[in-house]
This record gives structure tokens, C-alpha cells and sequence, in this order.
């Protein structure tokens, strides 16, 4: 293998870094700057110039399909033997090569998937808590598991750090302690698990620790800036002492500290190895010079390790940011900008639109098949979510007496839809969501389509969202999804005070990590870069705006203003001291049966009642939401207090 060869066309600091071939090091690699070529390179003249032997290396990423692109590239540099695997897939060969040799022991089983362990337990929680979705149950043990803390110190680790859990924290430390008895009780293990047991045996049995040292020589580490503290025990545990490690990653792109990551391992890298090599790589390969300037305006608020991403492209057009009337008018704006560049022979797997959260996604879903435009969603598409996925399972099975819309809303009912509720994790936002946009296609549908059934309704949503084709089209998927991808064309909509950052419930997320979400969201851009915020809303546009020099009614940096033309906003659902004497008697009944105020009534359902002003049991029973259990229930009741008017 030629020395030579494997460093043609590095540039300067991709050359120092490739040629270090001793750890420590660290290489901080701006987005874009071919982070993925240097430490293959550096792998490569790692064995080529006789400092390590190929199999005495081990490459660790944080994906499956990353290890497989590194050990793509290092047999077409000629090199072998070399292990690349995710944190998961190492510890997990270790375990079955050592464990039962030296604990004595049967290696417990993978369990696939936390949801069947959990489904019982978050059954048996009470009502306001139960349709909660699993995912949301199983990240909050991943959240804990992550930061080694077991049931017995569960609580006081929410207090030490102020994280805030989807249920009250005793009803979720009822769930992780009744799913971790459940676990063992069925000799199984999760993911989290894998990389707990093979610390616990690193540490535990020595003559493991130094079967594995003598294996692995020198370490490298990919995206190290989303390695989280158990992660970090257990490559601790591999190097056993030793510093022959070299670590990658941007702190400007730490977008996962959900899963306990953060920026302080790269960050204090060079404090727990004093005289490491660091280098900067900040010639960018991917973007203009245009989006370029964006994203090091915004770089200047990220603080960390300072990189200036330095363009080698031609120059493109300006990035666009504009204000836009509502949301509407901004789905409408950025469908004619995607028929533009399909016109300009931008191929539309090369346009992206990234939104927050998964709900984002689906008027563009709608509004792309209108147009007959493909699309692909990376984070499934509204019709495979869990909300209307299940919410389509209870029409299939609904009794043909009931219209569209009661059909709708006793299935949303049914699944917990609290129009009133303020969910603090991002999936319960997308659910609440995407159930009450069903109801809304639901109501459009019976207005129109008075005559037809569920079946009816099934099919008129499959039309509308049929046009996504899997591999091809414009791609949806949020920022954190679009992290290690690039794109021709960028779409940034919806860039609100709320939004970004988000802000659901109690839950404010971190403002340091939403900003590092928008530079991930800019530096995905090749050449065309699109901004847009509603003004209609309850909220201003993102501070962000601002600190990338944008101003709010800009519709082009540095550029002319034009303001967009405003919709009126929508009324409220109801009003009127009818509604609110309804509103304020189902806030009470709520309470005396001890249930949310959805399971009562929802306030369209109150707004009807209150324009009807129904005078006995036929009347109310011919308004839609009011089933024949709830007219058994509330007649009475409801009855009298449209009478008190």
C-alpha cells in the first residue's frame, strides 16, 4: 500500500491530521469539510505506515450504514481488517465472545423492542396518562439508561438535574422498575443494555478487559459529539488507561442531547489529554459561498470551538427569507418554489423541506399530491403515524349507523384527543395533532359528502396523500433527520418563536441546542436556501431570524422588503356566555369523574350545542358528537344549563 497514494488530495489540515497516526487526537470537523474522507485516510496510513496492524483498529460510528461506508472506502484504499461498527455492534460481539466464558453465565437474549414489555404497564396507568404514546415511555428509559441511573436512583437524578418526564415522575419510575423486573424475569436485554453489560464485564472481569485490549490497539471515533455517558464508560473501558484515540465530530452539530449527549466530551477533549492534536478542517465542499456566509453568521452564536466554514464552490444565488401571510399562503409558497426548480432541472430528490416536528410535515404531504408533485417522507408519512394509523383501524371497525365525522371523533376520543392539552414531548405534540387534523378532513367530508360512509372517507384520504413514493420525490423529514445528508435546495419553513425553539407544554428545549439545529438545517443546503415564517400567528418569527441578520419582514437578505399579503385569522371555536356556562359545567363534571376534559365533550361539540341552543333530548341528540352514551350521560345536565340563558 502507497503512502503517497492514500493522501493525494487531502488538503493542509486533512494531510495533518491523516498523517497523525498516533492518538491522541481530535478533529474538528465543520459540516461539510470531508470529516469521512480524513479519518479514512488516516485509518489507511495508520496500517500503511506500520504503526498499527489493520485488525488491531477499531472504528466506531453511530450507524450502521456509516461503518459500512468506512469499510467501503478503506478496501478501495487496499486496506482489510480493519473493525468498523457501531458502539452497539462492538459491545455486542464482546459479550458473546467473553461473557459466558468468564461471568459463567448465559448471555440474556436482545429484545428487539421495548413496546411489548411496556404496552401492560402503560395500560395500567390512570386515564390522563394512558394514551400516551409507548415510544414516549421507552425514550424516557433510554433518556435514564444512558446516563447509567437505574430505578433506585431514577428520582433523584430528576431532581439533580431538572429533567422533566412525560408522566409524573412516580407513575414513571412505577413503569422503568416494572419494565427492568420484567426484563431480567424473561432473560432479556435492550440496546441500552448491551453497552451496560459489556462495561460491567470490562470491569468485573479482568482477563476480559485484557482479552479485548489485546485486540483492539487505537480507537476511532465518529460523531463524537453525540456520544453520551455511557457510551463514553465504555470506550473509557476499552482504551483501559491507554490514549491511542482519535475522535471526529462538531459541536456546532450536537442536536442529541435527549439521548444524553453533549458537546463537553469533544469540547474538553484537549483537557483530559493535554498535548493532543487538534485540527480544524473548515474548507467546506458542499455549499456556496452565499449559504456559507448564513451559516457563519448564526456559528458566531454557538460558541464551542470557533470554525469558519471557508467555501471551494462557485457562487450561487442569494438565500431567500421571507414572511409569508399564514400557513396557507406559506405550504403555497413553497410548492410553486419546488415546481421552479423541477422546471430548472433541480431533480426533487434533491429538494428538501425540514420542519421541527413530524406534524410539520403534513400539509406539505397534501399539498404536494394536489400538485401532483412525488414526495418521500423520512419520518413517516401522516397516514403512518400512530395517530391516524390507529384512528383508520377503529373506522375500518366502526358501526355503520355513525357519520364520517362521529366516527372520527369517537375514534380520536377513544385514543385520548385532548384539544385542551399542552404535551411537553414532541411525539405527543405530533399525535394530538395529526388527530385533530383528521377531524377537521373529517367535518369537511360529511359537509360535502353528507350521504357517504367511513369507507368512503378511508379512500378520500389515501387519494389525497397518494402521491408519496418511497425512494423518490421531494424529501420531508425534520432537521434531526437531515443531519449527515445535503441537499441541492433547503426549505426552512415555519421558522417561529415556539417552533424554533420549540416549545410545547412545560417543555422548553434547550435554546443552545435549537440554534445548532437550524445551522444543521442551513449547512444541508448546496446552493438553494429558502426561510420562511408565518405572520398570522400567536407568536413573533424565531429570535434566530435576527442573529442570522434577517430581518422580519425581509423577504431577501440585504435585499428588498415586500410584505406578503395577511389572511385574516381564523375565529375561535366558540363564544358567548352560552358556551362559556358549557365550557365551565364540563370543567366541573371533568372533575367530579375524575377524567380529562376531552372525555366529556370538545369545545366544537360545546359550540354547536350553544348555536343550536337545543331545548330537549331529540334536538341535542341530532347534533353531531353526542353519541347515544353521552346523551345518557349529560342530557340532563346539558339541557338545563343551556336553559339557565
Amino acid at each position: 500500500m502507497n503512502g503517497a497514494r492514500i493522501l493525494e488530495g487531502l488538503n493542509d489540515e486533512q494531510r495533518r491530521a491523516a498523517v497523525a497516526v498516533r492518538g491522541p487526537v481530535a478533529i474538528l470537523a465543520g459540516a461539510g469539510t470531508g470529516k469521512t474522507t480524513t479519518i479514512t485516510r488516516r485509518i489507511a496510513y495508520q496500517v500503511a505506515s506500520g504503526a498499527f496492524l489493520p485488525e488491531h483498529l477499531l472504528a466506531v460510528t453511530f450507524t450502521e450504514k456509516a461503518a459500512g461506508e468506512l469499510r467501503d472506502r478503506l478496501a478501495a484504499l487496499g486496506v482489510s481488517g480493519v473493525e468498523a461498527r457501531t458502539f452497539h455492534a462492538a459491545a455486542l460481539s464482546q459479550l458473546r465472545g467473553l461473557w459466558e466464558r468468564h461471568a459463567g453465565t448465559r448471555l440474556p437474549e436482545v429484545l428487539d423492542h421495548k413496546a411489548p414489555l411496556i404496552a401492560s404497564l402503560a395500560n395500567a396507568l390512570p386515564p390522563p396518562h394512558r394514551f400516551l404514546p409507548r415510544r414516549e415511555l421507552a425514550g424516557e428509559i433510554e433518556w435514564a439508561k444512558h446516563r447509567m441511573v437505574d430505578p433506585g436512583r431514577y428520582l433523584t437524578e430528576l431532581d439533580g438535574t431538572g429533567h422533566e418526564p412525560p408522566i409524573p415522575a412516580e407513575l414513571m419510575l412505577r413503569v422503568y422498575d416494572g419494565y427492568e423486573r420484567r426484563k431480567a424475569s424473561t432473560g432479556r436485554m435492550d440496546f441500552e443494555d448491551m453497552l451496560g453489560l459489556a462495561v460491567r464485564m470490562l470491569e468485573s472481569y479482568p482477563a476480559a478487559a485484557d482479552a479485548v485490549r489485546e485486540r483492539f490497539h487505537a480507537f476511532t471515533v465518529d460523531e463524537y459529539q453525540d456520544v453520551n455517558p455511557l457510551q463514553a464508560a465504555l470506550l473509557e473501558r476499552w482504551l483501559g488507561g491507554r490514549d491511542e484515540l482519535c475522535v471526529v465530530g462538531d459541536d456546532y452539530q450536537t442536536i442529541y442531547t435527549f439521548t444524553g449527549a453533549s458537546p463537553e466530551h469533544l469540547l474538553g477533549f484537549p483537557d483530559r489529554y493535554p498535548g493532543a492534536t487538534v485540527v480544524r478542517l473548515e474548507r467546506n465542499y458542499r455549499s456556496s459561498p452565499q449559504v456559507l456566509s448564513f451559516a457563519n453568521g448564526l456559528a458566531t452564536h454557538l460558541g464551542g470551538f470557533r470554525k469558519t466554514l471557508v467555501a471551494t464552490r462557485p457562487a450561487g444565488p442569494d438565500p431567500v427569507a421571507a414572511a409569508v401571510g399564514d400557513e396557507a399562503a406559506e405550504v403555497a409558497t413553497v410548492v410553486r418554489a419546488v415546481t421552479t426548480l423541477r422546471d430548472e432541472d433541480v431533480p426533487l430528490e434533491e429538494i428538501a423541506v425540514l420542519h421541527r416536528i413530524n406534524a410539520r410535515s403534513e400539509p406539505y404531504e397534501e399539498a404536494f399530491a394536489a400538485a401532483g408533485i412525488p414526495y418521500q417522507v423520512r419520518d413517516g408519512a401522516f397516514l403512518r403515524r400512530p395517530g391516524p394509523r390507529a384512528t383508520l383501524q377503529r373506522l375500518r371497525r366502526a358501526a355503520g349507523d355513525l357519520s364520517v365525522e362521529d366516527a372520527v371523533i369517537a375514534a380520536t376520543d377513544a385514543l385520548g384527543f385532548d384539544p385542551e392539552g399542552s404535551p411537553d414531548a414532541d411525539e405527543e405534540v405530533t399525535r394530538q395533532s395529526d388527530l385533530a387534523r383528521l377531524r377537521a378532513m373529517a367535518h369537511e367530508f360529511t359537509a360535502s359528502h353528507p350521504d357517504r360512509d367511513t369507507s368512503a372517507f378511508v379512500e378520500e384520504l389515501a387519494r389525497r396523500f397518494s402521491t408519496e413514493h418511497s425512494g423518490r420525490g421531494v424529501n420531508l423529514l425534520t432537521f434531526h433527520r437531515a443531519k449527515g445528508l445535503e441537499f441541492e435546495a433547503v426549505f426552512l419553513p415555519r421558522l417561529l418563536d415556539g417552533e424554533l425553539p420549540f416549545r410545547s407544554g412545560r417543555a422548553k428545549a434547550d435554546p443552545d441546542e435549537e440554534r445548532r439545529l437550524l445551522y444543521v438545517g442551513i449547512t444541508r443546503a448546496r446552493r438553494f436556501l429558502f426561510l420562511t415564517w408565518p405572520t398570522d400567528g400567536k407568536t413573533g418569527p424565531s429570535p434566530f431570524l435576527a442573529e442570522l441578520g434577517v430581518r422580519a419582514t425581509a423577504t431577501r437578505r440585504r435585499g428588498r422588503t415586500r410584505a406578503a399579503p395577511t389572511a385574516a385569522p381564523a375565529g375561535p371555536v366558540g363564544d358567548g356566555p352560552v358556551f362559556e356556562r358549557l365550557r365551565s359545567w364540563r370543567r366541573s363534571r371533568a372533575q367530579a369523574d375524575g377524567v380529562p376534559a376531552y372525555v366529556v365533550f370538545h369545545d366544537r361539540t360545546l359550540a354547536r350545542i350553544a348555536e343550536r341552543m337545543p331545548t330537549d333530548r331529540a334536538a341535542l341528540a341530532a347534533i353531531p358528537g353526542i353519541g347515544r352514551t353521552k346523551l345518557e350521560r349529560y342530557a340532563d345536565e346539558i339541557l338545563d344549563v343551556v336553559a339557565a340563558g
